[in-house]
């Protein structure tokens, strides 16, 4: 069995993920803010699960809670890159504040988190790294343009490290979840920036209205997307990518479809660039 540890373990997606593995004989390091809200969300305290107070946005919380993990399992084995918020409004209409601090729990806090794992999974020469993204990281849309860009980093990031981890024997997979009955639309997990110019009510305004009508009709299974998750985890050649949902495939055909058209179209364009 492996060892996995989980960052916002105490709710929605995060938790399933951390059920599912347990379910399965795995053992678990569960990190999120409040170690007493992942103690609340496991109260027949199961075998194999640490919970560890973790904010991802400390480097030094979360060394502490990998140190925690080692000392308690000895090794891990799968880090899940779960953590993060969702922020709604038009490109204009988002303060720098609002977006420093979405890119600083969805982008730089798997960064703080990869730099306190990755030495374990490179000295054991295994392992996997499941960076929870988005289909938003894939085809963003109006109304969330800040939240996309921080998962097309994830997205990024992600590639490259790919490349870098599997002569070492470790594998990345992004995975791209669609809508999925979790918490995620809630004021739990979702900001929503202040409807400020007219001129975009068109346009983000539309998503701001879907959203909110949509929160606990999502179309996706959260303990299926977590059995999902769990599976990739423990197959030998896992892909790069997972796509999660219908409303996910959807979106990413429809776009590779357009960059396919679109390339076709100014092919001569590009090429007539070069030499």
């Amino acid at each position: 069995m492996s060892v996995w540890f989980v960052t916002g373990a105490s709710r929605g997606l995060g938790a399933e993920i951390v059920r599912e593995a347990l379910s399965r004989g795995h053992e678990v390091v569960a990190t999120a803010r409040d170690v007493e809200a992942i103690l609340k969300a496991y109260p027949d305290r199961p075998d194999g699960l640490l919970a560890v107070t973790a904010d991802v946005t400390s480097q030094e919380q979360v060394r502490a809670a990998v140190d925690a993990g080692l000392a308690a399992f000895g090794r891990i084995d799968v880090v899940v890159n779960n953590a993060g918020y969702g922020l709604v409004g038009a490109v204009e209409e988002v303060s720098d504040q609002a977006a420093r601090e979405l890119f600083d729990v969805n982008v730089f806090g798997v960064l703080n988190t990869l730099r306190a794992t990755l030495p374990a999974l490179r000295a054991q020469r295994s392992g996997r790294v499941l960076n929870i993204g988005s289909v938003a990281g894939f085809a963003t849309a109006p109304g969330t343009g800040l939240y996309g860009a921080t998962k097309f980093a994830v997205e990024g990031l992600s590639e490259a490290l790919h490349g870098e981890l599997a002569p070492l024997g470790v594998r990345v997979v992004i995975v791209e979840p669609g809508g999925f009955r979790t918490d995620f639309l809630n004021g739990a997990s979702l900001r929503v920036e202040p409807a400020s110019i007219a001129d975009y009510a068109a346009g983000a305004g539309a998503t701001r209205a879907a959203l909110a009508a949509n929160d606990g009709r999502q179309p996706g299974d959260p303990a299926k997307a977590a059995a999902a998750i769990v599976d990739v985890a423990e197959v030998d050649e896992p892909p790069l990518r997972l796509q999660l949902g219908a409303d996910a495939v959807e979106r990413v055909e429809a776009k590779l479809d357009l960059v396919r058209r679109e390339l076709d179209e100014w092919r001569l364009t590009a090429l007539s660039t070069g030499f």
